[in-house]
């Protein structure tokens, strides 16, 4: 009885906030069913991880160590997530790639911003946070050694799962009702399969050429979509897509959760990277949704400027969110295709926009 006194008298207001955030978060991914296989774990783990002499802290942090340090569960997800994506809209429609880069305007505008605050590898770090990819995220803090590697992780999952809930705003504001009515006809071409096996791989080769530093993440992501578009591999293929990256994603879930100590989450300096993060976010989209707006000036046939804000490289969430937006204004405008299009160049933009950012500031 003495020892449940003690540790009733040992909570801290400051762990109950936590309670709550981590309770929040099952909320959402209960409730809204966002990202569910990503903030469950996440939200249970800040629970876990905020009570008073947590037994699972000694636990996480030899899963953080085996997983995330060595850059491990960011690697192997992206084999996963290469598995899962087809790239095919973009391969019959080339041009869409240039949506995907402008969205990344983001990254840099918030170096920018950050760099004000922040040395200027840790600036770079929390820059990041605008791919909207949390392995990025994570392998380019890990890489140029920052301070604040916990936050960051949070920021990039958190705000990859309330990718609706940010995005539709940002879209209204920057876009006419006519704009978000413009429908898109998708012709579907089709493309060869010797086609698709030849993209990752020379995707791999130009991002090694370009920026040499992305090539780890470019690679495991091309090597999962290479084994997507083989033809002789589709067991391997089904269990990367599965089994593999929902595995990767507890793991990463409830490891990332050991940074969400209240100590070290509730300290100023995680609130201001959660807050640049979400500018990120919104610069992102907004830097899309523009480049689409000033694309419609010159080109002869419009494409509808929703389809911008997709670029980023929340995978697929991003997509569905503009396809519901389009069918929310005009339940005939089927914006899917183009908008996944869009989104998985952005994928490939941001892996290469993480690549770039380690080859100016790693050492």
């Amino acid at each position: 009885m003495e020892i449940l006194y003690e540790n009733l008298l040992r909570i801290e207001w400051q762990q109950i906030v936590m309670w709550i955030i981590g309770g929040l978060l099952i909320y959402l991914a209960i409730k809204k069913d966002m990202e569910p296989t990503l903030l469950l774990p996440m939200g249970f783990g800040a629970i876990l991880v905020n009570l008073p002499f947590s037994g699972a802290v000694e636990t996480l942090e030899t899963l953080f160590s085996a997983g995330i340090s060595n850059e491990l569960f960011p690697l192997i997800l992206f084999i996963g997530i290469g598995a899962m994506i087809d790239f095919g809209p973009l391969l019959s429609n080339p041009k869409l790639m240039i949506f995907g880069a402008a969205a990344q305007f983001g990254i840099f505008l918030t170096l920018c911003f950050a760099s004000m605050f922040f040395g200027i590898n840790d600036a770079a770090s929390i820059a990041i946070i605008g791919a909207a990819d949390g392995p990025t995220s994570i392998v380019v803090a890990q890489a140029l050694e920052s301070k604040y590697l916990g936050a960051i992780m949070v920021a990039a999952y958190s705000y990859m799962a309330l990718v609706p809930i940010i995005q539709p705003p940002v879209i209204k504001l920057l876009t006419t009702r006519k704009e978000r009515l413009i429908r898109m006809e998708y012709v579907s071409k089709p493309v060869s399969q010797t086609t698709k096996i030849l993209f990752p791989i020379i995707i791999t080769i130009v991002a090694g050429i370009v920026a040499p530093a992305s090539v780890a993440l470019v690679g495991f992501l091309m090597f999962g979509n290479l084994i997507r578009e083989c033809g002789v591999l589709n067991s391997l293929s089904e269990t990367a897509q599965k089994v593999l990256a929902n595995l990767i994603t507890i793991f990463l879930g409830i490891t990332i959760s050991l940074r969400m100590q209240a100590a070290e989450f509730l300290a100023p300096e995680t609130l201001l990277i959660l807050a640049l993060g979400l500018v990120a976010f919104i610069f992102d989209t907004a830097g899309g949704v523009v480049f689409a707006k000033i694309y419609n000036i010159f080109a002869k046939k419009k494409i509808n400027p929703m389809i911008g804000a997709a670029g980023i490289s929340a995978f697929p969430m991003s997509g569905r969110v503009v396809h519901k937006m389009g069918l929310a204004e005009d339940p005939q405008n089927f914006l899917l295709m183009h908008s996944i299009g869009v989104n998985v160049s952005g994928q490939i933009a941001s892996v290469i926009a993480g690549g770039l950012i380690l080859n100016f500031f790693l050492k």
